[in-house]
């Protein structure tokens, strides 16, 4: 009984957070102004903790930013969101979507953003058509608006420095977890 209540109180969370990974707005046109809304939120908020990912982004072939509500319960996560890829030398934006599934221990919810920077022009074109990651992650956070704590940071990957910055959330998780980014058909 325990754990169905736990499980329903999960996912009562995740249905007020997932408003924050989902893009706002009915027409394709809405929904591109909020993401790239988003977008320069977010650069902005890394911008201020990071100060040097500023010139990081200024000198890339191309960038991206994601927004995602990710939920774990006991042995199983689940996520997904929505965001940009911008090539500096096209200047088009591809708008993309994400999926994540994993398995591992962890219980908690949570709203985060990542910005991806590119580190040459093969892996961001890799990214755009086939934009598969797949990994182990582990973290902890507890935050709500501007208070509390998040553990997060700098990753680099196969030609791709990751900053992760959490929105909100209360999750304790170590999990493996395979994350599939798309084009989005409908935003381009």
């Amino acid at each position: 009984m325990n754990r169905i209540l736990l499980g329903f109180c999960a996912l009562l969370l995740l249905s007020n957070m997932t408003g924050c990974a989902t893009t706002t707005g009915t027409t394709a046109p809405d929904k591109r102004k909020a993401i790239l809304s988003m977008r320069d939120e977010v650069l902005t908020d890394l911008y201020k903790i990071h100060p040097q990912a500023k010139s990081e982004v200024a000198k890339a072939p191309g960038y991206a930013v994601f927004n995602n509500a990710d939920i774990n319960i006991i042995f199983i996560s689940f996520g997904g969101g929505h965001g940009v890829v911008t090539d500096s030398k096209a200047g088009k934006p591809v708008f993309m979507k994400m999926g994540e599934a994993g398995v591992g221990l962890g219980l908690g919810v949570k709203d985060f953003r990542a910005v991806f920077i590119f580190h040459d022009r093969a892996t961001l074109t890799k990214f755009i058509n086939s934009g598969w990651e797949f990994g182990g992650h582990a973290d902890a956070a507890a935050k709500a608006s501007d208070k509390g704590a998040a553990v997060g940071g700098e990753a680099l990957l196969d030609g791709i420095t990751i900053y992760q910055l959490t929105q909100s959330g209360l999750a304790l998780q170590a999990t493996v977890k395979g994350t599939k980014y798309w084009q989005d058909e409908e935003l381009n």
